[in-house]
């Protein structure tokens, strides 16, 4: 009827289910989980009891501490109908109380005696299993069981753990008739879980301290003689911190070998001190090892050995809640230092925690010299070393994983960092499936069914796993799905029992099991995004994962997630930038004679610059090559060379020459700066701007540039230079000029225009990046394509940190005999022969049919420079695409083409031009001006 909450219990919702339609919306995840993981099992609803085992340990540590609290509730739920229970970590019930003593008599054998296993594989949903599972408070429900035999109870169950290792040493459940549902039960059985898991402490103590007890009546009963300890401090050894944290780590190292073995550690200031493990009994039976300091030049008095693992650390599978076990509390060492027989020296050496014997100690170990100095670093119990030696080591990978994690915004890069930090420390293999989408900056539509193979790393590259690239569907039971869905990490200690990961894949999932046996699968989830899931694999080490190993997988992924994060939206954000700027960009080079011409973008790997390039065809068969660069990054850089570019590519079109297109552009970019900066965005500092034209028919190139790096020029014979041009400013600095140079270019000649990020890198001098760039544009028999290519290949850097535009031409010059020039003076009665001359130019061209629009452009434009201009008068026709109309003269005054009433006599010369003309306009020369006029071939 509903969810498992308040009281609702989803009766309705398991029937459902037992008939095989879906209800993993109307139960809660961890009840769906665990009800898909008893039908994968083929468990039965109404199956038997629980299995029983007779050989459960009735005097394990997790008993000795649970009595005295399971005492405590008993009377807390005295007259009541409360089962309480303690299982082991198997499951297998350990301990039972009740409320009411009647309630023993009236349940069956499987609720009232320890020894049945109420684990998920045999027995089906219900607390302690789940518990088990999960790994955290369960509250089961009614119809929440599994079994039919249980539908009429409740239950609460929490793991308690050991707060040294951090394991489960078992369960703590609270069972009880479904009416009696209280809230307040999950504060009760946390803090009962509390107190237990506080006297599994005091045990641990208790062992330390028997262990110190003996060491130090060890030491007593020599203390008359010259073995006993001193401090440090009488030493005169001076050990800083950073020595004392060395020979602390190092001593439990050996501590966790379990074995007799010495180790030589070296101090910062290059003195060696012996560290020496040997066992030690105590008083009581406590079995462990006693890590000793040996000063410099001594040899100890029985056979060391120093084992690998005391050299290379091995990994370790389990790591404590809290560090410190070989360690005893202050108070416990205050008691022992008060001892009968304590000396006072070993009273100092406890208080600081290291300690190292024998005043006088000679450094080469002569024959007759006093014994060596000895002194006490650690005392403890191997496994408790191990716990401590992992705690470090986890600290040290999560270290290790800040500084290594995300160095790049590159997605696909850091899903590998994660990978490579985490194996093999952490696992022996590293799978992680991302979105398709992910990768390409945007979030994914469906990140549970979109799943894609991006990572696949671990000690062997010949395991079966699937191969980048791949898709990967996990069914609603695997692991992998299982934490995409709770948005937490999911344990799986054992694979051979994991029936979900079994089901998933059974061909490949039972070749793998012959190379790994445990796994934890992790959410990649960053600000509320689902980024993907990473799985870690163990199989080389034969201890499965634990708690701590999920926890420590956690960290990791969360930490890897930001990370990914971060690089996806910074892919975003450059995409939407490098889509902005490309739309800003020629989409395609015009068509045009005067050269032959290549270009090339390349985005910085960093962000998205202001570089821009552009080819302009211009009157008269002249053609224009711009490049410029806006100071720095991102949209706003991106934008305004968008806004440069138009007004540049408008400046050009009204035919101005270089120096009066960089002015304007000057005023432009002062008038930019002057603007109201937008809210968290800095002003534009400036730009810098290269502007040529090239004339086909002089061979003439007039280039003038602010700011930027000049341009490449390439002789037909291969002669690379790079011209002495007047620099200028950079553009929005105003008040200063810029000026134009007239170069001369033969036909064949390369001009080539280039943004400083080409050149200029902090780690490679500009001289020789320049001779590289000379003897690579120096082979004049490639294409403008081919060169492009070629000067990206061996110029530009393998990770440039500046956008890059390069603009290749290479010249043409249109042939003489395209060409007809006439001069005459300002005589009107010379505009006949003009027009005569004309037409006959143009039978000897074959364009008869233009010549009826060329006589009257012709005849307009003349007698417009003879009435209105000054002589003398050139008059020039250019045979290209179109036949180009030139009049020329040397006056500044520029006509306008204005509408002629109906009582005017005159006005309408420029109206017919315009008419008769594709198009005309007027650009300036040193002395004069040019008024031309474009006709089609077929324009009669």
């Amino acid at each position: 009827m509903g969810r498992a909450t308040d009281g609702a219990g989803p009766t309705r919702s398991r029937e459902r289910f037992l008939e095989g339609e879906p209800v993993e919306d109307c139960v809660r995840t961890p009840i769906s989980n665990s009800w898909q993981r008893c039908r994968v099992l083929g468990l039965s609803p109404d199956q038997s009891g629980p299995p029983f085992r007779a050989d459960f340990d009735p005097e394990a540590r997790i008993v000795r501490a649970a009595v005295p609290v399971l005492d405590r509730l008993q009377s807390w739920f005295a007259d009541s109908s409360m089962n309480i229970c303690v299982a082991d970590a198997s499951g297998t019930v350990l301990l039972r109380r009740f409320g009411s003593a009647s309630l023993a008599r009236t349940l069956p054998a499987f609720q009232r005696l320890p020894g049945f296993v109420f684990a998920e594989q045999y027995a089906g949903t219900n607390g302690i299993g789940l518990a088990l599972a999960e790994r955290r408070l369960i509250q089961v429900y009614g119809a929440e069981h599994f079994a039919e035999r249980s539908q009429g109870n409740a239950c609460r169950a929490l793991p308690v753990r050991d707060p040294l290792s951090g394991r489960i040493e078992g369960v703590l459940c609270l069972g009880y008739p479904r009416g009696a549902e209280d809230p307040a039960l999950a504060t009760v059985i946390r803090r009962a879980a509390h107190a237990i898991e506080r006297r599994l402490l005091g045990q641990s103590s208790d062992r330390e301290r028997a262990l110190l007890q003996a060491y130090l009546d060890t030491g007593a009963a020599t203390a008359a003689g010259p073995h006993h300890s001193v401090g440090v401090g009488d030493l005169a050894l001076a050990l800083c911190p950073r020595d004392r944290e060395i020979l602390m780590a190092r001593a439990a190292e050996l501590i966790s070998c379990g074995q007799r073995a010495a180790v030589r550690v070296r101090l910062s200031d290059g003195r060696r001190v012996t560290l020496v493990s040997r066992p030690m009994t105590s008083a009581t039976g406590v079995e462990g090892f006693v890590a000793e300091a040996v000063l410099p030049g001594a040899a100890p008095h029985e056979p060391l050995v120093v084992p690998p693992s005391a050299e290379q650390p091995r990994r370790l599978s389990a790591a404590p809640a809290a560090s410190g076990a070989c360690v005893v509390p202050p108070s416990g060492a205050a008691r022992l230092a008060t001892a009968p027989g304590l000396a006072p020296g070993r009273t100092r050496a406890r208080a600081t925690g290291v300690s190292m014997g024998e005043p006088g100690a000679p450094a080469d170990g002569r024959p007759g010299s006093p014994p060596p100095a000895r002194g006490l670093v650690l005392v403890g119990e191997p496994h408790v070393g191990r716990y401590a030696l992992a705690a470090r080591r986890r600290l040290e990978l999560l270290t290790d994983a800040s500084t290594r994690i995300g160095t790049t915004l590159d997605v696909l890069r850091t899903a590998q960092e994660l990978a490579e930090t985490a194996v093999p420390r952490l696992a022996d293999y590293v799978t992680i499936d991302l979105p398709e989408a992910v990768p390409r900056g945007e979030e994914a539509a469906d990140p549970l069914t979109s799943l894609y193979r991006t990572v696949v790393h671990g000690i062997r590259d010949d395991r079966p796993f699937h191969p980048v690239g791949k898709r990967v569907d996990y069914g609603p039971t695997t692991p992998q799905l299982r934490c995409l869905t709770s948005g937490q990490a999911v344990l799986e200690p054992d694979l051979n029992a994991a029936a979900g990961w079994l089901a998933h894949d059974p061909e490949r999932t039972q070749e793998l099991l012959t190379h790994v046996h445990s796994l934890i699968a992790v959410p990649l989830i960053a600000r509320g995004v689902v980024l993907g899931v990473v799985a870690f694999y163990r199989g080389r080490d034969p201890a499965p994962f634990g708690d701590d190993d999920r926890s420590l997988a956690q960290e990791l992924a969360t930490r890897a997630a930001l990370s990914i994060d971060n690089a996806r939206r910074y892919t975003r954000e450059r995409a939407m930038v490098l889509a902005l700027q490309r739309s800003l960009l020629p989409h395609s080079l015009p068509d045009q004679d005067a050269v032959e011409v290549a270009h090339r973008y390349l985005p910085a790997e960093s962000g998205v610059g202001g570089d821009w390039y552009d080819v302009i065809p211009l009157s008269g068969t002249r053609v224009g090559l711009l490049v410029g660069d806006v100071v720095g990054h991102g949209m706003l850089s991106a934008a305004t060379m968008g806004r440069l570019r138009t007004a540049a590519r408008s400046f050009a079109e009204l035919d101005f020459p270089p120096d009066e297109v960089l002015t304007q552009l000057d005023n432009l970019v002062g008038r930019l700066d002057r603007e109201e900066p937008v809210a968290g965005e800095s002003g534009i500092i400036g730009a810098t701007c290269l502007y040529a034209v090239y004339d086909p028919t002089t061979q003439r190139c007039a280039i003038a540039r602010a700011g930027h790096p000049p341009p490449a020029l390439v002789s037909p014979d291969g002669t690379v230079s790079f011209p002495d041009l007047p620099a200028g400013p950079p553009l929005g600095l105003g008040g200063l000029p810029f000026e134009a140079v007239e170069l001369d270019l033969p036909e064949g000649s390369g001009l080539v225009l280039y943004t400083d990020g080409l050149i200029e890198d902090p780690e490679r001098d500009v001289d020789v990046v320049l001779d590289q760039l000379r003897g690579t544009l120096s082979h004049t028999e490639r294409t403008p394509e081919e060169t492009c290519e070629a000067v990206l290949d061996t110029v530009a850097p393998a990770h440039p940190r500046d956008d890059i535009a390069l603009l290749v031409a290479r010249t043409h010059a249109l042939d003489p005999q395209r060409v007809a020039a006439w001069e005459l003076p300002a005589d009107p009665a010379l505009v006949s022969e003009v027009r005569a001359s004309a037409l006959r130019k143009l039978a000897d061209w074959g364009l008869e049919e233009a010549s009826f629009a060329a006589e009257l452009v012709l005849s307009e434009l003349v007698t417009n420079a003879i009435r209105h201009g000054s002589g003398p008068i050139t008059v020039r026709l250019l045979r290209h695409h179109t036949l180009i109309c030139e009049v020329s003269d040397t006056s500044n005054t520029a006509p306008h083409l204005r509408r002629a009433a109906t009582t005017d006599e005159g006005g309408r010369g420029l109206f017919l031009v315009a008419q008769l003309s594709e198009s005309w306009g007027t650009r300036y020369i040193g002395q004069g001006k040019v008024i031309w006029a474009e006709c089609g071939v077929d324009a009669a």
